[in-house]
């Protein structure tokens, strides 16, 4: 291959990386150090992602410090409580992929969209959330420690 041919290469192999976002998070140990979207979360948004029932669907498995959710799940450890332990990068790379943590969990990968099994052929290929609400909702979680 010649240098032109090598420069082109790279160029396309960052293209793919920026064009798909979990190619370009680094796993570092048990985290993943860089935001998914670039930008800090929002705390408010986070908490509407982790209470929503159309979107997160956190609290069908989980519970959490929230008493005007009447119905939460026993499913899961309580949010506060796991979350407690864990920095803000343990959180990011749970939710990305919680299955490499625990591949007999039944937690679904929000961010990993390759690789997954029973999956219906209108989700195929896309993540249940964005970059954006991962970051917002660590940015939650990270809160309930304070």
């Amino acid at each position: 291959m010649t240098k032109r041919g090598v420069g082109w290469a790279l160029v396309a192999s960052v293209w793919l990386a920026c064009t798909n976002p979990l190619h370009a998070q680094v796993f570092v140990g048990d985290g993943i150090n860089a935001s998914l979207s670039g930008q800090a979360g929002d705390v408010v948004r986070g908490r509407a992602l982790v209470l929503s029932r159309q979107g997160g669907l956190c609290i069908l498995c989980h519970s959490g410090p929230f008493p005007e959710e009447r119905f939460q799940g026993t499913l899961a450890p309580d949010l506060a409580a796991s979350s407690a332990g864990l920095s803000a990068e343990q959180l990011r790379a749970r939710i990305v992929d919680p299955s490499r943590f625990n591949p007999d969990t039944i937690m679904p990968s929000y961010f990993r969209a390759e690789g997954l099994t029973r999956i219906a052929p209108q989700f195929a290929g896309k993540s249940i959330l964005t970059a954006q609400d991962i970051e917002d909702v660590v940015a939650f979680l990270v809160s309930l420690k304070q």
